[in-house]
């Protein structure tokens, strides 16, 4: 691996995490949402989303090495962004607007512990790349010295 490959892969980390950070910060903001969206001229609430990510390199020993030798990149981009599919929480209020003839009113299924955690996990990640690129960039400067 030469330097400016490990460069590209910290990079790549960075920009991931960066989004999946703002992605967690839309689902605590939303975590109180019931009027998301319209379907049907029925109001929906709030669905919490997730970041999959997936790794730039191929699978297979060949793929790998035409990838190499043709300066493929490296590192880690965003598949998608996905909607959680578990249930949303019926919590009964019947003096709420949006409750249904029952007096339940569904909100987002969004746990805001769960989403601090899954936030506290995406900053330590982006942390690690900034600590990362910037042994890269010592690295390089040292062997820059090397030279003189």
């Amino acid at each position: 691996m030469n330097f400016g490959s490990s460069f590209g892969i910290s990079a790549s980390a960075l920009t991931a995490q960066r989004l999946r950070m703002d992605v967690i910060s839309s689902n605590i903001a939303n975590a109180e949402t019931t009027r998301a969206s319209v379907v049907d001229g029925k109001a929906v609430p709030y669905r919490r989303k997730l970041v999959v990510l997936e790794s730039k390199q191929n699978d297979s020993f060949s793929n790998i090495l035409s990838s190499k030798m043709n300066g493929g990149s490296e590192g880690v981009s965003v598949r998608s962004i996905i909607e959680d599919s578990s249930p949303l929480k019926p919590i009964y209020n019947p003096t709420h607007p949006d409750a249904d003839e029952n007096g339940y009113v569904y909100m987002p299924n969004v746990d805001v512990t769960k989403e601090m955690v899954d936030m506290i996990s995406a900053s330590r990640s982006y942390e690690a790349n900034v600590t990362m690129l910037n042994a890269s960039k010592a690295m390089v400067s040292k062997a820059l010295e090397i030279g003189k």
